[in-house]
């Protein structure tokens, strides 16, 4: 994705804008890239001097383009992209566990407290100390766990939520929505006893994703999925 010397210094020397584009176009029919910028052009890095991949991203943080960017996470501080995302997830629901374990464990010391069977006056605080920020973690990291479940179900990225990728017809929300079942595994891997263990098992090389419009062409049922969602959320009782 990187361009060749040759392509760099044309595109370089180049200063009319449309004929920028016209560069970045053929170099880009060699590339599996299929998304475009809003006005229809190549995405192109002008700091990484790159061709974008399908659903990359600049970080300004990290400096550096992600595939499949995601977010910035400052918990992590990283990015979560396609190397990681996985990992992310995981990581999530495991602390998600661990705080309603810790939750779990403090309570019945807690309802000693407020029966008055609890005397000492540290272990007071540690005891409401504890729940309290057991319960604080576990109710935010809930509502950011079930928001990146939701997204996995649709194959889309954080960024991808907030705005749309824009293929050569326009854009499309769903352009790499292939279905549940499918979106979990582009993700998680085809084999189930591999989902839950911190062990690579994504889909692909993070350079090419399936699209929807591949899936609806080798299946027309797919097509009219999201026809049927809309006509059934938009159709009034009579």
């Amino acid at each position: 994705y990187h361009m060749s010397y040759a392509d760099k210094e044309r595109y370089e020397n180049e200063e009319r804008p449309e004929v920028q584009r016209q560069i970045l176009a053929e170099i880009a029919r060699k590339l599996p890239v299929y998304t475009r910028t809003g006005n229809g052009g190549v995405r192109f890095c002008d700091r990484c001097q790159l061709i974008k991949p399908d659903r990359c991203h600049h970080c300004s943080v990290c400096a550096i383009c992600v595939l499949k960017m995601d977010h910035h996470c400052p918990w992590v501080n990283n990015c979560i992209g396609f190397s990681n995302y996985k990992f992310f997830l995981l990581f999530l629901a495991y602390s998600l566990l661990y705080c309603l374990y810790i939750a779990a464990t403090v309570f019945k010391y807690f309802i000693k407290y407020w029966t008055g069977e609890l005397t000492n006056g540290r272990s007071k605080f540690h005891v409401l100390f504890l729940l309290f920020v057991a319960v604080m973690f576990f109710v935010s990291l809930m509502f950011l766990f079930g928001y990146h479940c939701w997204l996995v179900s649709r194959n889309r990225s954080t960024l991808e939520a907030f705005s749309a990728p824009v293929f050569q017809n326009g854009p499309d929300k769903n352009g790499f929505n292939l279905g549940f079942v499918k979106n979990l595994q582009q993700v998680f891997g085809e084999e189930k006893k591999l989902w839950l263990l911190p062990i690579a098992s994504s889909q692909g090389d993070g350079h090419f994703f399936p699209m929807r419009a591949l899936c609806e062409a080798q299946n027309p049922l797919l097509a009219n999925e999201e026809q049927w969602e809309d006509d059934g959320i938009d159709e009034e009782p009579h």
